[in-house]
């Protein structure tokens, strides 16, 4: 078997051969893994622990939501701040992201996990009702247990927006709809500056996902709007820029700019941002390289087990 094929059998932990939608799944992980990891195939010792959401553990392998038993289909991700994956029952299938609970040494951290899920499944109920947005599914129990530090909601099946993808005219002017709104309910997404947030949905459709990083005022009270309010606005036009830079990049023709512009016309804010995740970012890169978790070239795709959560088009 070819290394990197071997590297993408990794990610598919469970898959229903009788289930043509289990079969799609693992399909499009394949493709996700072995194309962009072909050329890392040397690398790669699995994550310690440490380095693990769930520690040595795996997502269960069945779980509860809304009193309906899911079986779990396959593992997309599992890296530092939490390990996701896809459930199917007998009637729909859901995404489960289960966050972090193993110690670092000798902390524990539970207690992050439980805020992680908290604050996510805060935003989904917000943005409940949203079209583009997944619906969140509930409470999540393992053998009758409230699982705290896991959010679930529906899966969508598409695929994550392709570097250089064509998509429809009317895909990006739905996409600023859908942003509006959540802007609307006071929410900034915050991460929409990844690509891979951004879905294409089986009919063309975009949707929004991964609200684990984004900013709200979860409160009423007139003085915390008003201390928190630019912070809200800034955030907002945050996501602005990053929608029209995917524009630019997508669909060139609806607006009449290029990535030059983009760059020169780039806020502060962003660049003050660039400055510290950069650095952040590059000395992570090293350590893990230093620990051979990652092969010399650093890129997440040379990891045993990469840290890719979405789909990429077939």
């Amino acid at each position: 078997m070819p290394p990197s094929r071997s590297i993408a059998l990794q990610r598919i932990v469970m898959t229903d051969p009788n289930h043509a939608g289990a079969a799609r799944m693992s399909n499009a992980a394949l493709m996700v893994s072995g194309t962009s990891a072909g050329s890392h195939a040397a690398a790669a010792r699995p994550r310690p622990a440490t380095f693990r959401a769930l520690g040595a553990a795996e997502p269960p392998e069945r779980i509860v939501l809304d009193d309906e038993t899911f079986r779990r289909v396959e593992i997309l991700k599992h890296d530092s701040w939490a390990a996701t994956a896809v459930y199917r029952s007998a009637s729909r299938t859901a995404k489960c992201k289960f966050n972090r609970t193993q110690h670092i040494g000798i902390i524990p951290m539970g207690w992050l996990g439980r805020t992680l899920a908290a604050r996510e499944r805060w935003f989904m109920n917000r943005l409940a009702g949203i079209e583009g947005i997944p619906r969140s599914l509930g409470d999540l129990r393992v053998d009758g247990a409230l699982v705290a530090t896991a959010i679930a909601h529906e899966w969508i099946e598409g695929h994550a927006l392709a570097e250089g993808e064509h998509v429809d005219d009317w895909f990006f002017p739905q996409l600023e709809a859908i942003l509006d709104e959540v802007h609307r309910r006071g929410v900034a997404h915050v991460d929409l500056h990844k690509r891979e947030n951004i879905l294409v949905d089986d009919h063309g459709r975009p949707c929004l996902i991964d609200y684990q990083i984004s900013f709200g005022i979860p409160t009423e009270s007139r003085l915390t709007r008003v201390l928190l309010g630019g912070v809200l606005r800034l955030l907002q036009r945050c996501d602005d820029y990053h929608l029209l830079k995917h524009r630019v990049k997508h669909r060139p023709d609806q607006v009449g700019l290029s990535l030059g512009d983009m760059q020169r016309m780039r806020p502060w804010w962003i660049r003050a941002h660039r400055c510290v995740a950069i650095p952040f970012r590059t000395v992570r890169r090293r350590l893990l390289t230093a620990l051979g978790i990652r092969s010399k070239s650093g890129h997440a795709f040379s990891e045993a087990f990469p840290e890719i959560a979405h789909r990429q088009a077939a």
